[in-house]
């Protein structure tokens, strides 16, 4: 389908926040793209303006430091994490979910933050972050405000994001660093595909945190929860939180039954 849109590249942070104020609701981030793409291919999306975030200055960067943790901007990929030493010692979980998402290609032009942006009850990073204790930092051309993952989902592909805004950073706190972690993905297929079911999961200091996807209309976390509890206890307080449909990838209770499956995998990788 063929589309019309206005196109613009900033190089400077205010000239992209005043390109975003100024068209509100019909103006649209580009980063990676593998999302708004297709949508607009498909009719899905129509935007009077298309962004491009990627020659913004430091957009681009992913830094660490012992104070604030992992700092992920809007133009980093998923390759990035998938290549930072950095973020393979300090961050495995991290490294475990974006390594099942997509294909090498997709992941060299998919972003981290694009991909929680999307909103996609699926998504492959949002389990991870949702452990990880993330903060969203939302930028407008009037404001700033920092959001949990836990409170930036509202519904499938909705989000508190509002028009003029952006997502400027991700920040993961050093408290999370060096957690054990796993993450297990059921696909309909062998290799690339969305998932039907995803499961993180996060130990440290006794404490135990489960992110789900593909179980509810958002990406789901689960807290509370030791190390030391027996698995049946562990996969209840997962069964409670879930609310899967039947769809055309897979059953409810197929889902539902998987949840254990990967829940009492993952307590044994991260034990």
């Amino acid at each position: 389908m063929a589309a019309r849109f206005s196109y613009a590249a900033p190089t400077r942070r205010e000239q992209l926040l005043s390109l975003l104020a100024d068209h509100g609701p019909g103006a649209r981030v580009l980063a990676g793209g593998t999302d708004l793409l297709g949508d607009v291919r498909s009719g899905l999306a129509r935007p009077a303006m298309v962004v491009d975030v990627k020659r913004v200055d430091g957009y681009a960067d992913l830094a660490w430091s012992a104070e604030e943790g992992l700092v992920i901007g809007p133009a980093v990929t998923i390759n990035d994490v998938l290549s930072s030493s950095t973020v393979q010692e300090a961050y495995p979980l991290l490294v475990a979910c974006a390594k099942d998402l997509a294909s090498h290609q997709i992941r060299n032009r998919a972003t981290v933050i694009g991909n929680v942006a999307n909103a996609s009850p699926c998504a492959d990073m949002s389990p991870a972050l949702l452990c990880l204790g993330a903060t969203v930092v939302v930028s407008s051309l009037d404001a700033t405000r920092e959001i949990p993952v836990t409170e930036f989902f509202t519904g499938a592909k909705r989000t508190v994001l509002a028009p003029g805004e952006l997502i400027e950073r991700i920040v993961v706190p050093p408290e999370t660093a060096n957690a054990r972690g796993s993450y297990r993905k059921l696909k309909r297929i062998k290799g690339h595909d969305l998932g039907i079911v995803g499961v993180a999961a996060m130990a440290k200091d006794g404490a135990l945190r489960l992110g789900i996807s593909s179980c509810a209309a958002t990406p789901l976390l689960v807290e509370g929860l030791s190390a030391r509890d027996p698995a049946d206890d562990v996969v209840a307080a997962a069964h409670a939180v879930i609310s899967p449909i039947s769809d055309v990838r897979c059953s409810k209770e197929y889902r539902t039954h998987m949840v254990g499956v990967y829940v009492r995998r993952a307590l044994r990788e991260v034990a």
